[in-house]
């Protein structure tokens, strides 16, 4: 990723040509795309996922000095489990299949700096929505994750000549709360649905984009990390045919996703 991070900015200045030109924000922008990374989700000393992740971006900016973003991301693949049982015994299941909802409003301010950059600091809500269906496994159960957040992020952006542009966005994640749904009836039809409530965490995430202008649209290329740390849920009762037979919460845990995005602005 590295190597190929610095590769793709040496070709972006060299056709650049290194000359700056004056920025001017297009005021309605509409994106379409496509994005592929590799996901890893561990609860230390319990289980680990990793796996590769596909999916189908698409946003809509506005931008008068005053910014208003709209964000929506399907994704899907399979991951490998490894963990093990109550027992100690290993478990590792091959293609669990996954798939990712995240929306996200965004507002914020741009500010001009030299004719040539835009740094536009932002707030915003999102919302996290990732399945991971383990049922095709004897030992295995859906689980569906929950998070409430609130992005606080700096975007900038710097035109070139011959319609060449460059930026980055960093951005901090304040966790409000998540929901973690554990189907335990895919194991055995007498449990029930367990729901735990998670209240601590953090998230993070960052990108670098490259954007060539065309006469009607324009090609984007952004590798991306993203990243969330997440505390131990609260505990809930686990039943049996309705009678209490013990308890779950959801461990800490945390998630790392590397990748890049290939979009179409118009």
């Amino acid at each position: 990723m590295k190597k190929l991070l610095m590769l793709t900015v040496c070709l972006f200045f060299l056709s650049a040509g290194n000359v700056l030109a004056e920025t001017e924000l297009q005021k309605h922008t509409f994106e379409v795309g496509t994005e592929i990374s590799y996901i890893a989700y561990e609860e230390p000393n319990v289980m680990k996922e990793t796996g590769a992740m596909y999916g189908i971006v698409g946003s809509y900016a506005y931008h008068d000095m005053f910014m208003a973003k709209a964000e929506a991301k399907w994704s899907c693949g399979l991951v490998d489990y490894d963990g093990q049982l109550t027992n100690g015994s290993p478990l590792q299941v091959k293609g669990i299949f996954d798939n990712m909802v995240e929306l996200r409003g965004l507002v914020g301010y741009d500010v001009f700096i030299l004719e040539s950059t835009a740094l536009t600091p932002y707030i915003g809500f999102g919302y996290r929505y990732l399945n991971d269906d383990m049922s095709c496994s004897a030992y295995g159960y859906e689980r569906e994750s929950n998070y409430l957040y609130s992005p606080v992020g700096l975007e900038i952006i710097s035109k070139f000549e011959n319609g060449w542009s460059i930026g980055a966005m960093a951005e901090y994640d304040i966790f409000w709360y998540g929901l973690q749904r554990s189907h335990f009836e895919d194991i055995a039809s007498g449990l029930n649905t367990v729901n735990n409530e998670q209240n601590s965490g953090w998230g993070t995430r960052g990108s670098i984009k490259i954007q060539k202008d065309f006469e009607q649209i324009a090609l984007v290329i952004e590798p991306y990390v993203r990243y969330w740390n997440i505390g131990k849920s609260g505990d809930s009762a686990i039943t049996y045919s309705g009678s209490y037979i013990g308890y779950a919460y959801e461990p800490k845990n945390n998630s790392l996703e590397i990748g890049s995005k290939i979009s179409i602005l118009f």
